[in-house]
């Protein structure tokens, strides 16, 4: 009836942030995800590429996603084609 498998995302550093109103710098979001892969975490959901005056926490999910290590697997959600 289970999977024998099942894949966690980590999620924060998208749907956290993006409801809190301060804005963390690019510096504070990556040191943010880089401490939750040093924890262990391979699969993490870093931001998402939407309208920055809909979103604003998440205007530089392109800046962060560059200053990213190597190691565990990133993510972004990319709600439509205009994201793409």
């Amino acid at each position: 009836m289970y999977p024998e498998r099942v894949t966690l995302y980590e999620v924060g550093p998208r749907d956290g942030l993006q409801n809190e109103s301060a804005q963390l710098s690019v510096d504070d979001k990556v040191r943010l995800i880089g401490k939750l892969a040093g924890a262990g975490l391979t699969r993490i959901e870093i931001g998402s590429f939407v309208r920055p005056d809909w979103i604003p926490q998440l205007a530089d999910t392109d800046k962060v996603a560059g200053r990213l290590k190597p190691g565990p697997r990133y993510a972004a959600l990319v709600p439509n084609r205009t994201g793409l």
